[in-house]
């Protein structure tokens, strides 16, 4: 008896392309740091799709593939020796950098990708499904609550322990300073402006090239080397 053929998403193609990326990078790398904390994610949102927990699976697959495809897409500049996005090249620059901790790497790649490429995701899912951004909201907070409900579990596993986390410490601050929760209502906020601005295209590349700006200086302070 032939056996049913597997049918295969597009999620399924980015996450096997994270999966590579984690089997290729070495483990220490900071882009491997961060791209294991969203593998992660992306399979939980796999997981809820397949579940039927979205009540448009279609809308949210489109966003989470716009979401991750630009994440890949800087991966892919770097590895052609492009310059990829302001708020990417942080973490590209300081990526083997002996001095910044692995929780570092994670936070200011889920800096970039919420605080500058998930607006963009959203513009983009709302261009290819010919929608407008509230369409889309129910998906973008289940995305986000997915988000948000795994930054705890992210900071367990690459937060020093106790006796190594001091209040004194800089790490401390960092963790202080930083919020995931704030970064999505940026994000929504952002992605209604640009969709406001779409028949303004010279208005909305400044704004995008503003926060992009933005979002990688923040980036940059994620990064700064700290001493043991």
């Amino acid at each position: 008896m032939a056996q049913c053929e597997q049918v295969l998403t597009p999620v399924d193609g980015v996450v096997a392309r994270m999966r590579a990326l984690d089997a290729a990078l070495p483990a220490r790398d900071g882009v491997a740091v961060f791209n294991r904390v969203y593998l992660a994610v992306t399979e939980a949102v796999d997981g809820c799709i397949d579940a039927g927990r979205f009540t448009d699976a279609r809308a949210a697959i489109t966003l989470d593939v716009r979401f991750a495809e630009r994440y890949l897409a800087a991966v892919d500049a770097v590895e052609e020796e492009r310059r990829p996005p302001a708020c990417w090249r942080p973490l590209f620059q300081f990526r083997r950098h002996p001095g910044v901790r692995p929780l570092q790497f994670a936070l200011a790649g889920i800096n970039a990708h919420i605080g500058h490429d998930l607006a963009l995701a959203v513009v983009d899912t709302c261009r290819t499904l010919a929608c407008e951004p509230a369409d889309l909201e129910d998906e973008f907070d289940r995305v986000g609550d997915l988000l948000v409900s795994l930054e705890d579990r992210i900071r367990e596993e690459l937060t020093p322990g106790p006796d190594l986390l001091r209040i004194a410490d800089p790490l401390t601050h960092l963790l202080g300073a930083w919020s995931l929760e704030r970064a999505r209502d940026a994000a929504w906020t952002a992605a209604r402006a640009l969709w406001a601005l779409r028949r303004l295209p010279d208005v909305a590349e400044e704004f995008t090239e503003r926060l992009d700006t933005a979002v990688g200086f923040a980036g940059r302070m994620l990064l700064i080397p700290l001493p043991d």
